[in-house]
C-alpha cells in the first residue's frame, strides 16, 4: 500500500464537527446587530468588550442601547432591516423574534460572504455563538452545535467553578516572563518542562493569591537554577471526610498535576478516582498499634520524590493540620529547602457533624467545641474534668478502639451517664452509619452494631439529635446502626 492510500485511509477515521472553533479578531471592524431589545443588548455588550465598530439596526431601541448611542460607543439606524445595512461589515447577528428578519438578514450576510449568527434560529445562522468563559487572556468556548443550549450553560457553570478566577493574571505573568525564558532556555524540551511546572506550582499559586512580588522571586529563583537540576514541590492536601464532591477546587487542581501522590488510610477510593491517572500512587497509612509506614519513612519518602524534582502530593484524610501530623511534614521540608504548599480539606469532625445533622455548637446546649485524640503520646495527659463539663461538644478522633476508656474517664470526671453522644461510622461516604446513644449504653451498643474506624464520637447535648438525624439518613437510603 502507498504512502498516499495509507495517509487517506488515516483521514476516512477522523470523525467530522459540525463546526470549527475560532476566535475572531474584531477589533476596530465593522459588525452589524439587527435588533433593539434585550438580547441585542447582550450582544452589542460582547461586541464592544472585543473592541468591534458596533452598527445596531432597529426601528427602536432598549434604553441602555440609547445610553451607548449617545455616548458615540456605537451607531444606529433607526429603520427596518434592508441587506444595505451589511455593507462593509465582517460580521452580523440577528437578534430579533421575527424569523423573516432573521432570514433577511442570513440572506443578505451570504450574498456578501458574511457570517451571520441568528440568535436561538438555526435555520437562520451560518455560524453560532458559544458559552464563553471568560478569565482573559484565557477564554474558553462550549458550544452543542445548537443541540442543547441548556448543557452548554451547565458545563460553562462547572468550568467557571473550576478554573481559578486569577487565571488571566497567570496568563499575562507568563507573557511578560515570555521572552526572558527563551532566552535562558534555548532547548525547547528544557523550556517547556519549565513552563510546566511553573504554571502548575508555587509560582502559580502565588499569582492566584495576588502576590505577584513573591511570585516574581520565587520565578526569578526558579528560573536561575533551571538549567541544571528540576526542583520539585511538596503539596500537603486535606482530602476531606470521604465523599470526592467535598474536596476543594485547589486540592482537585493540584492532584491532576502531581507526578506521585502519597495517601493514608482514611483516603477514600472515590478520592483517589480524582487523582491524575499515570500519577504514581504510594500508601503510607498507618493503623493504630500497627504502623505499616512510621512517620520518619514519610519524609524520607517527601524528600525522595521531591529531591528527583518530581511534584508530590501528601493526601491525607480530613485536614493536614487538624491530628493529620502536617506540621512535622512541613518541618521536614522545609529544613531541606523543599517548597510546600498547603490545601485544606474538610476535616472529618465537621463534615461527619454535617452529614449527620448535628450542629456541634448551639445556643442553650453547646457554646464551644473542642477536637481531641484520644490516641498518640499526649492522650493519658488529656484534661478529663474539663472534657466531660456540661455545655459543650466534644468530638473525640480515633476514639473506637479506646471508646471503653474515653467513656471510663468521662464518667470518673463527673460527666452524667445520661450524657446524648453519637457514632458517626464512615462520615459522608454511602454507607455511612450514625448510632444515637448515652454515656451509659454505648460502649454495648456500639459492640451490638459492629461499629468500626473510622468513626468519630460525638459528646455533648446535641448529640441528642442523632435519633432523628439517624432516622432521616435511612429515609435516604443511608444505612443507619
Amino acid at each position: 500500500m502507498s504512502r498516499r492510500m495509507c495517509r487517506t485511509s488515516r483521514l476516512d477515521y477522523h470523525r467530522s464537527v459540525d463546526y470549527l472553533p475560532v476566535f475572531l479578531d474584531l477589533r476596530q471592524r465593522l459588525t452589524v446587530v439587527v435588533g433593539g431589545g434585550a438580547v441585542a443588548l447582550r450582544k452589542v455588550e460582547l461586541l464592544l468588550r472585543a473592541g468591534a465598530r458596533v452598527r445596531v439596526v432597529a426601528p427602536e431601541l432598549h434604553p441602555e442601547l440609547a445610553l451607548y448611542r449617545d455616548a458615540d460607543r456605537i451607531e444606529v439606524r433607526t429603520a427596518a432591516f434592508e441587506p444595505a445595512h451589511l455593507d462593509g461589515a465582517m460580521f452580523a447577528i440577528a437578534a430579533t423574534d421575527l424569523p423573516e428578519v432573521n432570514r433577511a438578514v442570513a440572506d443578505a450576510g451570504g450574498a456578501r460572504g458574511i457570517f451571520v449568527n441568528s440568535v436561538d434560529d438555526m435555520a437562520n445562522s451560518s455560524c453560532i455563538m458559544p458559552a464563553i468563559v471568560d478569565r482573559s487572556p484565557i477564554v474558553v468556548a462550549i458550544g452543542s452545535s445548537g443541540q442543547s443550549p441548556t448543557l452548554v450553560r451547565r458545563v460553562r457553570t462547572q468550568l467557571e467553578a473550576l478554573l481559578p478566577a486569577r487565571l488571566g493574571e497567570l496568563a499575562r505573568f507568563a507573557g511578560r516572563a515570555r521572552a526572558r525564558v527563551q532566552r535562558a532556555l534555548p532547548d525547547i524540551e528544557q523550556r517547556r518542562r519549565f513552563w510546566d511546572q511553573l504554571l502548575a506550582g508555587s509560582v502559580a499559586s502565588k499569582v492566584f493569591a495576588g502576590n505577584d512580588a513573591e511570585a516574581q522571586a520565587l520565578l526569578d529563583a526558579q528560573l536561575a537554577t533551571a538549567a541544571t537540576a528540576p526542583r520539585g514541590e511538596v503539596y500537603l492536601i486535606g482530602a476531606g471526610p470521604g465523599d470526592p464532591d467535598l474536596l476543594t477546587l485547589r486540592a482537585l487542581q493540584l492532584l491532576q498535576q502531581s507526578d506521585v501522590v502519597l495517601y493514608d488510610r482514611l483516603v477514600s477510593a472515590a478520592v483517589l478516582e480524582r487523582v491524575r491517572r499515570d500519577a504514581e500512587r504510594i500508601y503510607v497509612g498507618k493503623e493504630s498499634g500497627r504502623h505499616r509506614v512510621t512517620q520518619q519513612r514519610i519524609h524520607a519518602l517527601l524528600l525522595e520524590h521531591a529531591g528527583r524534582g518530581l511534584r508530590v502530593a501528601r493526601l491525607k484524610g480530613g485536614d493536614p493540620f487538624i491530628f493529620g501530623r502536617g506540621g512535622e511534614e512541613i518541618d521536614a521540608l522545609v529544613a531541606a529547602g523543599i517548597p510546600v504548599i498547603v490545601v485544606p480539606g474538610i476535616t472529618a469532625a465537621l463534615g461527619a457533624a454535617a452529614s449527620a445533622g448535628l450542629p456541634l455548637t448551639q445556643r442553650g446546649l453547646a457554646q464551644s467545641v473542642t477536637f481531641v485524640t484520644a490516641q498518640g503520646d499526649g492522650a493519658e495527659s488529656l484534661d478529663w474534668r474539663a472534657l466531660a463539663a456540661p455545655g459543650q461538644t466534644v468530638v473525640f478522633y480515633m476514639g473506637i478502639s479506646q471508646l471503653p476508656r474515653i467513656v471510663g474517664n468521662l464518667l470518673a470526671h463527673a460527666a452524667p451517664a445520661s450524657r446524648p453522644v453519637a457514632l458517626v461510622e464512615r462520615a459522608t461516604l454511602p454507607d455511612q452509619r450514625v448510632l444515637a446513644a448515652t454515656l451509659r449504653d454505648v460502649v454495648g451498643r456500639a459492640q451490638a452494631a459492629g461499629v468500626a474506624a473510622p468513626a468519630l464520637l460525638v459528646v455533648g447535648e446535641v448529640a441528642a439529635r442523632a435519633a432523628g438525624a439517624a432516622a432521616e439518613i435511612v429515609a435516604r437510603g443511608v444505612g443507619s446502626a
